[in-house]
């Protein structure tokens, strides 16, 4: 049997989608995501949530599109889930942990979810 935690952050931040016309219109979200991790060895909560925030604090309050990692990249819901787990996972692989599932929201209504 199988056993994981789930992790609920939430995330301020701002994008514009690329257009074949131009640069869509600016707006804001207030992300939500759930985190399910498989936890290794007996590990402390809240060095988790600190591996999490270090990817997630540098976006926060930010315009998704001036940040590097979306320069080429369209800051869609999906292109952001696709970024915020593979960041992610890199921090849990270091604490001998996986991420198994993200969801991301930038509704109360509209989720993009990966799981490996």
């Amino acid at each position: 049997m199988k056993s994981s935690y789930k992790f609920k952050f939430f995330l301020n931040a701002s994008h514009a989608i690329k257009w074949k016309e131009g640069l869509g219109e600016a707006h804001p979200h207030t992300y939500e995501l759930i985190c399910e991790v498989e936890l290794g060895e007996f590990l402390k909560f809240n060095e988790v949530e600190d591996q999490i925030h270090q990817v997630l604090d540098p976006l926060e309050g930010q315009f998704l599109n001036d940040l590097p990692a979306f320069k080429e990249i369209n800051p869609t819901l999906e292109k952001l889930t696709y970024y915020l787990f593979e960041q992610i996972n890199q921090g849990m692989v270091a604490l001998n942990c996986e991420l198994l599932r993200i969801e991301v929201g930038e509704s109360p209504t509209r989720y993009f979810c990966l799981q490996k």
